[in-house]
């Protein structure tokens, strides 16, 4: 089955072609960071009509890198929540248009569990149960992943995203957009111990994780450095920072793992390829005896790859959907 998966929750426009959803024939991203970098972060208005004008364009790519032709297709599917609304809309009437013209189905995917789905491309071998933890720039949450369509939140953020955590600190640094890549590359070269930063916990949510505090805590350091004309050390603040966010997914995501007795842990998300998260994850893993499962950095950022195996899933468990398909901002992973 072959299926022509499409990716606009933010500021990324993707379209690929995926064969029985694992098999990728081809994966196109158009990427909008450097004109969003001015700003600081991604304007909702300008990513909408930067998807308006490249989706058509990247869709004929995309088959065409996957030497298939629009009668070969079988579906057509979509991330359809969650994410900037403007964006998502964007997607979602696209799909709509060439399902209802190419007499299709059209398949709504939640674009958390694309990423999920990731994994699966990297491995063949894959399959669920397992406890998925999904960091991103929106979403920070650890999913009990029962089957390919059945899933339940665990645990998550309570207030701020990990991603939006990097993004943030990073802004304030001057060290780029998204801020995840040069934090870590930061890092890997710092003291993590040199600067203490908090670890939220929520009282009674011992699965739950809280980064407001950390942001903000940063944020202090960094003016009270400027205003008193100190030198930061960026390496060693990159490196604590990273620790901080470490310290609160980790043992959370292994305290899920040890309750449900999966033996199987993944990751998901564009936080996903943060090196301290990875090696941490990997040393408490080869500790514990689950297998840890890691996507290629090419599946940690948004991508249609995802969608379309994702979408594969989808269809065999009945989910289909008519021509009043709406897009949403916020969406229940449990909900599908």
């Amino acid at each position: 089955m072959k299926i022509l998966a499409i990716e606009s929750s933010c500021d990324e426009t993707a379209a690929a072609v995926v064969e029985d959803g694992r098999t990728v024939l081809s994966n196109c991203v158009a990427s909008q960071i450097e004109m969003h970098t001015i700003y600081g972060g991604v304007v909702p208005e300008i990513a909408s009509r930067k998807h308006v004008e490249a989706i058509t364009g990247l869709a004929d790519q995309a088959l065409i890198q996957a030497g298939v032709t629009k009668g070969e297709l079988d579906a057509v599917a979509v991330t359809y929540a969650p994410g900037l609304i403007g964006a998502v809309l964007v997607g979602v009437n696209f799909a709509k248009g060439a399902a209802m013209a190419l007499n299709l189905p059209l398949i709504p995917v939640h674009h958390v569990r694309g990423h999920i789905a990731a994994n699966y491309l990297t491995y063949p071998d894959l399959e669920p149960p397992f406890v998925c933890l999904c960091v991103s720039g929106g979403t920070t949450a650890i999913v009990d992943v029962r089957s390919y369509t059945q899933m339940e939140v665990l645990g998550g953020t309570r207030d701020d995203a990990a991603g939006e955590c990097f993004d943030k600190v990073a802004r304030v640094l001057g060290i780029g957009y998204p801020g995840g890549g040069p934090m870590d590359r930061l890092g890997r070269a710092g003291n993590d111990r040199r600067y203490e930063l908090p670890v939220g916990h929520v009282a009674g949510a011992e699965l739950d994780m809280s980064f407001s505090g950390l942001k903000t805590a940063s944020l202090n350091l960094i003016h009270n450095a400027q205003q008193k004309g100190e030198e930061l050390n960026l390496p060693d603040f990159a490196a604590s920072f990273g620790r901080a966010v470490s310290d609160s997914l980790v043992p959370r995501v292994m305290a899920a793992a040890r309750e449900k007795g999966y033996g199987q842990i993944a990751v998901a998300g564009g936080v996903a390829a943060n090196s301290r998260i990875r090696a941490d994850l990997q040393a408490a893993c080869a500790a514990s005896g689950d297998k840890l499962y890691l996507p290629e950095l090419k599946y940690c950022g948004d991508n249609a790859a995802m969608i379309g195996c994702q979408g594969y899933y989808e269809w065999k468990a009945g989910h289909v959907s008519g021509w009043d398909l709406n897009a949403y901002a916020t969406r229940d992973i449990a909900l599908g």
